[in-house]
């Protein structure tokens, strides 16, 4: 893949066959969470939610009985 400039950063084009082989759509985000001796290691935003929520799973917790989050209380300041 040729790294070329995009404004004031760079960019790759993907080959379709990665695409394809990622299932990747025009408007999905990707995250690159590893990068090591050359290597990235890239998983798209929604794999990403998706093995957090497999991560919180695992825990077997469970709320109190009765709870309901309230999103305006969580960011009150």
């Amino acid at each position: 893949m040729l790294v070329s400039k995009w404004g004031n950063s760079l960019a790759v084009r993907l080959p379709k066959t990665l695409v394809d082989q990622l299932g990747l759509k025009e408007g999905d985000e990707l995250n690159i969470v590893a990068a090591k001796d050359g290597v990235l290691e890239v998983e798209s935003a929604e794999a990403q939610r998706q093995r957090a929520l497999d991560r919180l799973a695992k825990l077997n917790w469970t709320l109190p009985k009765g709870y309901k989050f309230d999103r305006d209380e969580a960011n009150e300041r």
